[in-house]
């Protein structure tokens, strides 16, 4: 099975199996285009590049807050800061968010879901893994 960017949605919160070609693999599924995954489900996310990123493309993120401890944020190929506004935001909500780039993120990620910790990731897809 596969999902288009901007019509995705799992309902749970699934392990990231493989990335790269611009899209990632989880549950049995692929999937093309940035992602979001919450306690509350996978999600499409509509963000190409670091500039993308910002306090309305995490909107669900903060929407979200009181069930996340820890925020990954993979950037891309590389690391690449966040706006001060978006930590504050997410800070003020008892929320650590970090960003690392998406490989990282995604191992990350699976580590700290895999301790059932309330953890979240919004990676945004990159064409080669590493």
């Amino acid at each position: 099975m596969a999902w288009e960017a901007g019509q995705g949605h799992y309902p749970y919160q699934a392990t990231i199996d493989a990335y790269g070609d611009g899209g990632f693999r989880f549950a049995d599924m692929s999937h093309r285009g940035s992602l979001m995954c919450l306690p509350s489900g996978m999600f499409a996310w509509d963000v190409k590049d670091p500039g993308d990123v910002t306090e309305a493309s995490l909107a669900r993120v903060i929407e979200h807050a009181d069930s996340i401890d820890v925020m990954l944020i993979g950037m891309g190929p590389d690391i690449a800061p966040i706006a001060p506004a978006i930590k504050k935001v997410l800070r003020e909500k008892g929320v650590i968010v970090e960003a690392i780039s998406t490989g990282s993120a995604i191992r990350t990620y699976n580590v700290l879901l895999a301790e059932n910790r309330a953890v979240g990731a919004a990676l945004i897809s990159v064409q080669k893994a590493r």
